[in-house]
């Protein structure tokens, strides 16, 4: 069984999502007079207006900003395997990686042990909040894995 957030959180996720969506439709569009993007490809610009911002702040508390971060430097990767399953590993803020699993909301990192189990203080860490947030707007990086290197990875025992 997967485990769900808030509704209120869902919403906010899918209203990012079709920020995203409707920002990326209307960059397709040619605007006379305004040159071509200079980014690299795949590397689009995902506008989150403020109002959807302080949504993030107010549902998910201080670490939506650090998430938010995290995003910016593409620090999410989502390993499948060809039997269907899935992982995501974030590099975080000390350069640290660690294996989350969005389906349980759970995350190794010591803020989640403290923040979210112990103290029942938050929903997600920022790590796992950062999943959801590359998955809104489509910047996951994406690798495969054989089901070994999956098997090995969710036993804990050593990273693919």
């Amino acid at each position: 069984m997967r485990s769900r957030l808030p509704a209120v959180a869902e919403q906010l996720f899918r209203d990012i999502q079709k920020t995203y969506e409707d920002t990326s439709q209307s960059k397709t569009r040619e605007v006379p007079g305004h040159e071509a993007d200079s980014r690299p490809q795949g590397r689009t610009k995902c506008i989150v207006p403020d109002d959807l911002l302080i949504a993030l702040k107010f549902v998910f508390g201080p670490c939506a900003l650090q998430a938010l971060d995290l995003v910016d430097q593409r620090s999410v990767t989502c390993l499948s395997s060809s039997s269907g399953r899935k992982a995501f590993q974030v590099i975080g803020g000390s350069g640290r990686l660690y294996t989350c699993f969005v389906s349980c909301h759970y995350c190794p990192c010591p803020a989640f042990a403290y923040t979210v189990l112990r103290r029942n203080e938050g929903l997600l860490c920022k790590h796992i909040l950062a999943v959801y947030l590359c998955q809104a707007i489509g910047v996951t990086q994406q690798e495969s894995v054989s089901d070994q290197q999956m098997s090995t990875l969710l036993s804990g025992t050593v990273a693919p």
